[in-house]
C-alpha cells in the first residue's frame, strides 16, 4: 500500500508540469499517510524520481526524516498545512504562471468566479511576504489558508490542499484557471464581483464538488 501511495504522489508531481501549471524542478507535492507526511525531494527532475527518493517525517513530534534524498525545501509548508488542517490529505504547491502573476502584485483573488467556492470562499487570499523554506513562510501561509483550501504566495506562486491527490491536483488546476481569468479581466476594466450572499450560496451548492460526488452544473 506504501509502495501504491508512493507511485501515485510521483505520478501526481509529473501530471502537475505536464498540465503546465509548473515548471521544472519548482513546486512539490506532499501525501499524508499514517501519521506521516511523504513528500517530494529537493531539487530532483521529476521524471528521474523513484519512491525510495520521496522523504517521509512524523506529522508530530520532531522531524525523523527517511527516504534516501533530502526532503523539499517547501517542507514546512505542507508539514504545518496538515497539521493545522486535518481533513487535508494531500497538498500541492506550484510555480504556476496566472498565479504567480498576481502574487507577485500581492494581490488576492475576489469574488470574481463562482468557482471561488470550492476553495471555500471568496476571497483567495495571498499569504504575507517571507522567504521560503521558512517556518515564517509556513505559518504565513496557513494563516491565509483560514476557512479555506488554497491561497497565493506573495512573489512566489500558490498552495492548495485537498482530500486526496487528485482532489488537490483538480484544485490547483482551478485556482490557476480562475487566476487567469481575473488576470486578463483586469486588462479590460475588472470583473463584476459576485455578492456575499451569491458566494454564500454558490459555495453550498458545490459543497463535494470534483469528488465522487457532489454538485453537477
Amino acid at each position: 500500500m506504501l509502495e501504491q501511495k508512493k507511485r501515485e504522489l510521483i505520478e501526481t508531481a509529473r501530471h502537475m508540469n505536464a498540465l503546465g501549471i509548473n515548471q521544472g524542478t519548482s513546486g512539490n507535492v506532499s501525501l499524508r499517510y499514517e501519521g506521516r507526511m511523504l513528500i517530494t525531494p529537493t531539487s530532483v527532475a521529476y521524471d528521474e524520481l523513484e519512491p525510495a527518493h520521496l522523504a517521509s517525517t512524523v506529522l508530530t513530534g520532531e522531524p525523523d526524516w527517511q527516504g534516501l534524498l533530502r526532503p523539499s525545501s517547501e517542507w514546512r509548508l505542507h508539514h504545518g498545512i496538515f497539521r493545522a488542517f486535518p481533513e487535508a490529505q494531500a497538498v500541492v504547491h506550484t510555480h504556476a504562471i496566472f498565479a504567480t502573476v498576481l502574487s507577485m502584485t500581492r494581490r488576492e483573488i475576489p469574488a470574481c468566479h463562482y468557482m471561488a467556492g470550492i476553495f471555500g470562499g471568496a476571497p483567495i487570499r495571498c499569504a504575507t511576504y517571507a522567504t521560503f523554506g521558512t517556518q515564517e513562510f509556513a505559518d504565513l501561509a496557513v494563516a491565509a489558508l483560514a476557512d479555506r483550501s488554497a491561497c497565493l504566495l506573495a512573489n512566489h506562486g500558490m498552495v492548495v490542499w485537498g482530500e486526496s491527490l487528485k482532489h488537490a491536483l483538480w484544485r490547483a488546476v482551478e485556482l490557476e484557471t480562475i487566476a487567469k481569468q481575473y488576470y486578463h479581466s483586469l486588462l479590460i476594466g475588472g470583473p463584476v464581483l459576485l455578492s456575499n450572499e451569491e458566494m454564500v450560496e454558490t459555495a453550498a451548492r458545490l459543497h463535494g464538488y470534483g469528488m465522487s460526488s457532489g454538485a453537477q452544473e
